[in-house]
């Protein structure tokens, strides 16, 4: 028996201020809103995927030593998102003239081209470029 079937992940994203990661979500990345909620969470669809964004908040009855928090430092990651895309030097450049602030220009290593941004609260994305040798 599948305990999962029919499912679908998610990815809760903790974020400092709503209006900043809205605006960098839905406009500079082109995440659909799929539902809003007491102006603490917005849920997004984006590539195939739900993105989960929400404001700080302490533990509740069901995590009960559970504090959500923006991570604390942007140099210090235990989550990162990858974004597979066709051609990543036109990826970059479409999302860097939407605002998008990235770490690097693309880095080509001979198989991949990757570059990384951060959103407003320092949650890491990569977008790479991936050909055949």
């Amino acid at each position: 028996m599948d305990p999962f079937k029919n499912s679908a992940l998610t990815s809760i994203l903790v974020i400092s201020n709503m209006a900043h990661a809205k605006e960098f979500y839905v406009k500079k990345l082109g995440a659909k809103i799929y539902r809003e909620y007491g102006g603490n969470s917005l849920v997004l669809e984006f590539l195939g995927n739900w993105l989960l964004l929400v404001t700080p908040g302490g533990p509740t009855k069901d995590k009960p030593e559970t504090h959500f928090t923006p991570p604390i430092n942007k140099h210090k990651v235990s989550h990162s998102f990858t974004i597979r895309v066709q051609d990543c030097k036109q990826s970059f450049e479409i999302l860097k003239e939407r605002g998008v602030k990235f770490i690097t220009p693309p880095v080509d290593h001979g198989a991949e081209t990757r570059c990384f941004f951060h959103d407003p609260d320092g949650h890491l994305f990569e977008i790479s470029e991936y050909r055949q040798q």
